[in-house]
């Protein structure tokens, strides 16, 4: 991790915690105090929750609110973005196509990218449809640099019943007693890392992967018969709901589960407020990469660190308010496009080579195949265009994580070479950075992006540095 960030994320995150409960988000309490769960990896309960499990939708659920009642927020749903509008090397805008496929292009002194992450370029994923990072694709596009991209976090315990998407089942199942039985009923885990179950998320994710290996294909167990039923049935309602709508009951059999594709430490590179390398041009949450989760996101992180770099940029994007922009719209770069149909070879691809655990014979595989296909499939025209332009950036996107993971010749944090099993502090205690002709190199650990012009808020290193 880079320490600044980290300290960022610290020092600024329970005023942007506060400011969420003060616009009306409702996290569950008990005894007339906030309850705090723990989950992989800490060392003391310290998360807030709401609903029981339901704390992301929550969140959405008061931001949403929050912005309709914005007289000034123009909302333009089922748009999709194809470019950033660039004049002279800085960010002016961007083209979208409407929800009727028309093109529409928007002028503006700030433009930030706010798309999530990447989890449907994998087959079995806890992500929405949506995730295919799209965001990520057009700011290599524009001219971006992309960081860290061969950190992908998959989350060990998703449903896996026949039927049933890849819902995530909470690390939180586990870290109020929850445990991980193989098909004998073996709580497996602790032989692999003396904390079992709560261990951190890829030490537990490649345990469970290479069990579901030797029980050829079939999952593992989660049990929670050791857990009190009215409390189960309190705190994690969702969980119930879901396993109950396929026919399953938690509190009388253990849950079928499966690791899923779940987080992208890595994204477009960013400073401490939100700039990425182009002018005008910012990138918060998911698809942006700051360094606060370093090879191997803490659970529950991802949430603050939207909260408080999404709230930085925006006091950055002020300062780009007096932006002259040109008078109209500068032509848009076109937005590539293949085949739909390709989606899901290109979804099997990343579950076989860039998975939990790769090698250099598997990462050449699928960029040989990821570039076959574009050579094949470069003038696609055909169907519905939103589905063709996904399959591309998806495909771009790969393709960057492959080079950055075949760059990366160690194993650190959720990323796992078996031909290079340990770390190497001397050659790879560093960032990866990619640009779009793939090229990877590498930047130091703490590394900030340096932006002489911008005058709103006191330079990073100075409000940051030295604490």
């Amino acid at each position: 991790c880079d320490e600044t960030a980290v300290r960022v994320l610290v020092r600024d995150g329970g005023e942007e915690v506060r400011r969420l409960i003060q616009w009306g988000a409702r996290f569950d309490r008990e005894d007339n105090r906030y309850h705090l769960t723990r989950e992989a990896a800490h060392s003391t309960a310290r998360i807030l929750h709401a609903g029981g499990d339901a704390t992301g939708r929550e969140i959405i659920r008061t931001l949403i609110e929050r912005v309709r009642r914005e007289e000034k927020i123009e909302r333009l749903a089922g748009a999709m973005a194809t470019s950033i509008l660039l004049d002279g090397g800085r960010a002016v805008g961007a083209r979208l196509r409407l929800a009727d496929g028309q093109p529409f292009d928007v002028l503006a002194p700030a433009v930030l990218l706010a798309t999530g992450g990447m989890g449907c370029c994998w087959a079995v994923t806890s992500n929405p449809p949506e995730a295919t990072g799209d965001g990520l694709a057009l700011a290599l596009r524009a001219g971006c640099l992309a960081g860290d991209l061969e950190f992908v976090q998959f989350h060990p315990t998703s449903l896996a019943l026949p039927g049933a998407p890849a819902f995530l089942l909470t690390e939180a199942l586990r870290g109020e007693g929850g445990v991980i039985r193989n098909e004998e009923g073996e709580r497996f885990l602790s032989r692999i890392d003396p904390r079992g179950e709560l261990a951190p998320r890829d030490v537990v994710a490649r345990g469970i992967a290479r069990e579901i290996l030797r029980q050829k294909g079939r999952p593992v167990l989660l049990d929670l018969a050791g857990l009190d039923s009215a409390f189960v049935e309190r705190r994690f309602p969702g969980v119930l709901a879901a396993c109950r709508r396929y026919g399953l009951d938690p509190l009388r059999t253990p849950i079928p589960v499966r690791p899923a594709a779940h987080y992208a430490m890595g994204g477009v590179v960013t400073d401490l407020w939100g700039r990425t390398t182009i002018p005008g041009l910012y990138a918060a949450g998911e698809v942006a990469t700051t360094g606060v989760h370093g090879a191997n996101r803490l659970a529950s992180n991802s949430l603050l660190e939207g909260l408080v770099f999404g709230a930085r940029a925006a006091k950055a994007m002020l300062g780009d308010a007096e932006c002259r922009l040109p008078a109209a719209p500068p032509a848009a770069p076109p937005s590539p496009r293949l085949y739909p149909g390709r989606r899901a070879q290109v979804q099997e691809l990343a579950e076989r080579f860039l998975g939990i655990v790769r090698s250099r014979p598997g990462l050449e595989r699928v960029l040989a195949e990821l570039d076959s296909i574009v050579q094949n499939d470069r003038h696609a025209e055909e169907g519905d265009p939103r589905p063709s332009r996904e399959v591309a950036n998806m495909v771009l996107v790969l393709a960057s994580l492959a080079r950055c993971a075949l760059w990366r010749e160690e194993s650190r944090g959720a990323h796992r070479r078996e031909d290079f099993p340990v770390a190497d502090d001397r050659r790879f205690r560093v960032h990866s950075r990619v640009d779009l002709a793939g090229r990877v190199t590498p930047a130091p650990v703490n590394f900030q992006l340096e932006h002489p012009g911008a005058k709103n808020v006191s330079r990073p290193e100075q409000r940051e540095g030295g604490r």
